[in-house]
């Protein structure tokens, strides 16, 4: 997927929306007394000093948690820790909890958090390391269970985030598997230090530290044997001294790569004779939850007492880890829950799916939706996962979290039966119209427009009102047809939902564009209110300078000035820059510093409006051109007729996809035959073509041209024409050059 901006813009961004169940994630595991320190290995951590990164790379049971958890002990209290999981996956969870770890170092302001969320892939990583304060402390950022993380994006967020570190800060990040980083430009830099399984193997004199704190004798021959049988594997080596302490043989199979003899013989043989039965059903049942509390095993095993039980577990060391130090939340150690999840499904199969439903209807019930949602995946209950993401998809892709909805989109698009949820097809043409993905717009928008209009969804609106939302905002019908979906979708869209302050905004400008202004203005004004109300600013912003543009033809400059000082406070308190809804605020904003004569101003905005190109786009037609409309105004102004020229040339393409936009078709073919008359030879940068405003930011990141082809779903010889013609415009002659020059002139996204 490529992802050219956030999705939200005309729907409601709740400053509730960060914390993505951080807490948990952002704590080390507790240590116990019990655990053996690895004091060779921290003593060459401690050798690294200054080297930036170190990777801590082994199969599980090495241990990887245990020594970072031990450093980072060591480091407070300028360290930073954060658990990877699968939600790593969604550059808005990863970016904003790198972001909110250095925040608590005191590296960054916790205002930023806000706009990385918002405007999250790996071009807001240069934003987020060069907003380190200089002056503050060098610390060390530990990302554990990196392996977690398969989303391409993502992993060039980590890759950007280490090769940007300032100096004497220091990233750890632990993983089961290779991890996705230039590791060979990193050795020859003398950058990295790397640990492997070999490294982290145990000694035979930490072997008989750690059997004698099991109570399983200290002879230093039993520890030569142990270390032999297991090859120095830590967890091994913890199961092997659990069978000597109750007196029984450690088996000969135990090795890093035996884990599936474990399960059949090893676990039940020799872990599990120290448990009853009642707690080997407790264990195998409630593995079915990567994290786990007293109330949420109880709802799961369908009893009482579960806390209790976890405490007691803990304090007999059965890898039951706590998350916090008042040990409500707690953990198995990862190869101990596969080992029970594998256990559950040889003992009782049938059950699994039902207690991922009691999982999910315990965490919907105490506000966790999005852990509910995963459980209801794993259940197989669509019409359940149904419901929750219909509750929660459009809040979480408005807070910039793109790759969580379409997630939630894609599971019932793969072999689900999408055409039987016809409203999950509408939220998901929503949102791929939004990225400016025209296809899967129009695929999805079939889906839904083919499901009967009279059933009614969970948030109390009807099928009717929201294909109505969808019809109007899409615009491919003409201005009537539009206007007639907008009232539909206000009347049938509950009052309590922010697409009823769109569906305002959509007939206002219906009227618009039928060219009756005076129609319109009341409405807008009401929208502004409606938005605002429904937590929905950046359409609050945008129905601000759609007043503008009624101003305007009333020659009010005065109403305009208010207008635009009001849209921009608005964008910039809400960090909504990259907001495609913002590109008429901003071609506004332009116009009007032209109008009072403070060119350098309406140069800024003209740049502003002119980065936010590529997410103009023809699958929400009418904002697009009215902004591409303005902004080409507003270069005619400025006497740049190579922007104006690209500019409009992007409005005409739209309208040749959407010619039924009333008075717009008109107004574009006025302007092309006023710029013909003026158009000269010059190119500069404001003749970018949406395309090449799309690749500029990725210039500054550590991607290859090969790289950000793939990103964009283009040919390598399509982006080396476009990053050709980019120096050009530029004048420069080199990436770096590129990158200077684009922020110069405030084209460079940030």
């Amino acid at each position: 997927m490529s992802r050219t901006g956030p999705a939200a813009g005309t729907g409601t961004v709740p400053a509730a929306e960060l914390p993505f169940d951080l807490e948990t994630k952002l704590h080390p595991p507790v240590l116990r007394p019990s655990l053996v320190p690895r004091t060779g290995l921290l003593a060459l951590l401690e050798s690294a000093g200054p080297v930036p990164v170190v990777t801590v790379v082994a199969p599980a049971g090495y241990g990887k948690s245990t020594l970072l958890a031990q450093w980072a002990e060591r480091r407070q209290p300028r360290s930073a820790w954060i658990s990877c999981d699968d939600g790593d996956n969604d550059p808005a969870v990863l970016l904003t909890g790198l972001a909110v770890a250095l925040t608590r170092l005191g590296a960054v302001d916790s205002g930023l958090v806000a706009h990385i969320s918002r405007n999250a892939d790996v071009t807001a990583v240069p934003t987020l390391m060069e907003a380190i304060d200089p002056e503050a402390e060098p610390a060390t950022v530990v990302l554990d269970h990196v392996e977690a993380v398969v989303n391409q994006e993502c992993q060039y967020v980590l890759t950007e985030f280490a090769l940007r570190l300032p100096p004497g800060w220091q990233v750890v990040m632990a993983s089961r598997h290779a991890l996705p980083l230039p590791l060979s430009r990193l050795r020859l830099q003398g950058r990295l230090v790397e640990l492997t399984a070999q490294d982290l193997a145990m000694s035979p004199d930490e072997a008989e530290a750690l059997l004698d704190r099991l109570g399983g004798g200290t002879a230093g021959e039993r520890a030569e044997t142990l270390v032999e049988l297991t090859e120095g594997w830590p967890i091994g080596l913890y199961f092997a001294g659990l069978a000597v302490r109750t007196g029984a043989r450690p088996v000969t199979a135990i090795s890093s790569g035996a884990v599936d003899q474990f399960v059949d013989g090893y676990l039940r043989a020799e872990l599990f004779a120290q448990l009853s039965p009642a707690e080997i059903e407790f264990l195998t049942r409630t593995s079915v939850a990567e994290r786990i509390c007293g109330p949420l095993c109880d709802a799961i095993v369908d009893g009482a007492g579960s806390a209790r039980l976890l405490e007691e577990l803990e304090r007999r060391n059965l890898l039951v880890i706590p998350l916090d130090r008042r040990r409500e939340w707690y953990r198995y150690h990862h190869l101990f829950r596969e080992l029970l999840l594998a256990e559950l499904h040889r003992r009782e199969p049938e059950l699994v799916g039902r207690l991922h439903q009691h999982a999910a209807a315990w965490l919907e019930t105490n506000s966790r939706p999005d852990e509910a949602i995963e459980h209801a995946q794993l259940a197989g209950d669509a019409d359940l996962v149904a419901r929750l993401v219909l509750d929660r998809m459009q809040p979480v892709w408005a807070s910039g979290r793109v790759d969580t909805a379409l997630r939630w989109m894609t599971w019932f698009d793969e072999g689900r039966g999408i055409e039987r949820y016809p409203a999950i097809a509408a939220h998901g043409a929503l949102i791929f119209a939004l990225l400016g993905q025209s296809a899967e717009t129009e695929r999805l928008a079939a889906i839904a427009e083919h499901a009967p209009p009279s059933g009614t969804l969970p948030d109390g609106s009807t099928m009717g009102g929201l294909l109505a939302y969808l019809r109007a905002i899409l615009a491919r019908d003409g201005v009537e047809a539009m206007r007639r979906d907008a009232r539909q979708g206000f009347d049938e869209l509950p009052l309590t939902s922010p697409y009823r302050a769109t569906m305002l905004h959509t007939e206002a400008v219906s009227h618009l564009l039928d060219g009756e202004p005076e129609l319109a203005d009341p409405i807008f004004a009401n929208a502004v209110h409606h938005s605002a109300r429904a937590g929905a600013l950046p359409l609050a912003s945008l129905d601000l300078a759609e007043r503008c543009i009624v101003a305007a033809q009333r020659d009010d400059w005065t109403a305009i000035d208010g207008y635009v000082d009001h849209a921009v406070s608005i964008v910039r308190e809400g960090h909504f820059e990259t907001y495609w809804t913002s590109a008429l605020v901003y071609a506004w904003a332009g116009r009007a510093a032209l109008h009072r004569g403070d060119m350098a101003a309406a140069r800024r905005y003209a740049a502003q409006t002119a980065r936010l190109r590529p997410l103009l786009v023809y699958s929400i037609p009418v904002v697009p051109v009215q902004a591409l409309l303005e902004l080409a105004r507003l270069y005619v102004g400025l006497g740049d007729s190579g922007g104006a020229d690209a500019a409009l040339r992007q409005a005409e393409d739209v309208l040749a996809h959407r010619p039924g936009l009333g008075v717009l078709p008109e107004q574009a073919r006025a302007l092309r035959g006023s710029l013909d008359q003026i158009l000269d030879d010059s190119v500069g940068a404001s003749a970018l073509t949406a395309a090449e405003l799309r690749l500029l930011p990725l210039l500054p990141t550590h991607l290859s041209l090969g790289q950000i082809a793939d990103r964009l779903h283009v040919s390598h010889s399509t982006v080396k024409t476009q990053t050709s013609s980019i120096y050009r415009k530029l004048r420069v002659s080199s990436r770096g050059d590129a990158v200077i020059r684009s922020r110069e002139l405030g084209l460079d996204l940030r």
